[in-house]
């Protein structure tokens, strides 16, 4: 019998790789901090050799400079691009910038403060990507179903989180005040994997009194406070963080609050069919029209309470009929031991696939995305994608037509259309490929005592 010959050189590289990639070897644990280290590189590189843009920078100097010399009318603050309408917590981050920067006149320094700022966002995500760690699924392969053990995010995801051009000038060429709020949406998931519930419900409202695009994440934040802690501790938390927007909003409230709550929050505002991302492809008539916005909120409500119904509150073991009427009562829907196993079921996976997922969702049907948001899209995807269970090679796929689509400057019919239609993949992608996330324990266990 003829001795097998040992497999060609370049096959057992390429398995070595293949091993690496997806977290089969031991050098997998390096690619992250390797990666972590080579993108400081690269924003030391991008501020050294790009140009920085203006665009909103001077604006916000101009706001703060008038909040420093008393102003606390917020219909009074303006800048060369317009009125204040960001909550209180804005004014106050730039507010240290416009002192640590010499007025806005250290333009370098300030680069240099968001590339920590972008390190600093980049390190929690990647600690949410290593805890996200889900509970035990049913994979069915033919005729048989198989026990699997959902591991963290495989390393081949990691380099996705650092190749994101349009997110490195959202952070060190534009200075934007997303930047914060995403750190604080990003802190608060960490916090809510930790089960520190009250922490992370201080953290996440932080991040609304910076910006209020985190209000797309609010359903999911809600559903996983509820979840985890129970209704009671939920209804304090929920307390925690409207009293900590009046604290945050204080100055401006005693002044005029129906003037700071309507520009700081104001949910009617008309946006420019010019500067849109996602909506370029239905024409400006549409854009403008009150049909369409209507329209996409209608369709949001109805994607989340999908979502809610048939994914999110799948851990109760509960008709969401049920949960609602105990709710609105008053009372707890769940006994003592109940509550346990249904927190036991709000694993780090779980919560970072809900609130990622609302988070998309909400993108998918908003009004009109400027390019600075892509800084709440650019670190979910790669996790969503992979949650989904779809080839690697489609997970890069989508994402480098997604990338692609928001560097094209001005967009396009084409662009938006790329955008809005990898959106729309990507939550459809996650709500099937990932329903087992959301399943209860219980549940797989009741069905491998029928495969028994």
């Amino acid at each position: 019998m003829a001795d097998k010959s040992p497999p060609p050189l370049h096959q057992k590289a390429i398995g070595l790789a293949l091993d690496i990639a997806n977290g089969r070897h031991a050098l997998s644990k390096l690619i992250p901090p390797a990666l972590f280290l080579a993108d400081a590189l690269l924003c030391s590189l991008v501020i050294w050799k790009v140009p920085y843009t203006e665009i909103d920078w001077v604006a916000y100097m101009e706001q703060v400079a008038q909040v420093v010399s008393g102003e606390r009318d917020y219909t009074a603050i303006k800048g060369g691009t317009g009125p204040l309408v960001y909550p209180a917590a804005h004014v106050y981050i730039y507010t240290g910038l416009y002192y640590a920067t010499d007025r806005g006149a250290n333009i370098l320094l300030a680069q240099q403060l968001f590339a920590v700022l972008y390190m600093a966002t980049l390190a929690v995500v990647m600690a949410c990507y290593r805890q996200a760690k889900g509970k035990g699924i049913l994979a069915r392969h033919g005729d048989i179903t198989d026990r699997l053990r959902i591991k963290q995010a495989p390393p081949y995801v990691f380099p996705l989180l650092m190749l994101s051009k349009r997110l490195h000038s959202i952070f060190v060429l534009r200075c934007f005040n997303d930047c914060f709020a995403v750190l604080f949406l990003w802190l608060a998931i960490f916090c809510l994997q930790q089960r520190r519930w009250e922490l992370a419900a201080v953290l996440y409202t932080c991040g609304v009194a910076v910006k209020m695009s985190l209000l797309l994440a609010l359903p999911a934040v809600a559903i996983v406070l509820f979840l985890g802690s129970g209704l009671q501790p939920s209804l304090r938390h929920a307390a925690v963080m409207v009293l900590v927007q009046v604290l945050v909003g204080l100055p401006f409230l005693a002044h005029s609050p129906w003037g700071y709550l309507g520009r700081a929050f104001e949910f009617s505002r008309q946006f420019f069919f010019k500067w849109t991302v996602n909506w370029r492809f239905v024409g400006e008539d549409v854009f403008l029209s009150r049909g369409f916005a209507l329209s996409l909120l209608g369709l949001h409500a109805a994607v989340l309470l999908g979502f809610v119904t048939t994914r999110w509150l799948k851990p109760a073991r509960k008709p969401v009929l049920s949960l609602a009427v105990s709710v609105m009562s008053g009372n707890a829907p769940f006994l003592h031991s109940e509550q346990q196993a249904v927190s036991r079921d709000i694993t780090p996976q779980y919560i970072l696939t809900t609130v990622l997922s609302a988070n998309v969702v909400g993108l998918l049907f908003a009004r009109s995305l400027h390019y600075q948001f892509y800084s709440y899209l650019a670190w979910s995807t790669p996790f969503l994608l992979w949650r989904s269970g779809i080839h690697p090679v489609f997970q890069y796929g989508l994402w480098a037509a997604q990338e692609w689509a928001w560097n094209v400057f001005p967009s396009t019919p084409i662009s938006s259309g790329v955008v809005v239609g990898v959106l729309a993949t990507t939550v459809a992608l996650v709500w099937w490929g990932a329903r087992e996330e959301w399943e209860p324990r219980a549940a797989a266990s009741k069905s491998e005592g029928v495969k028994r």
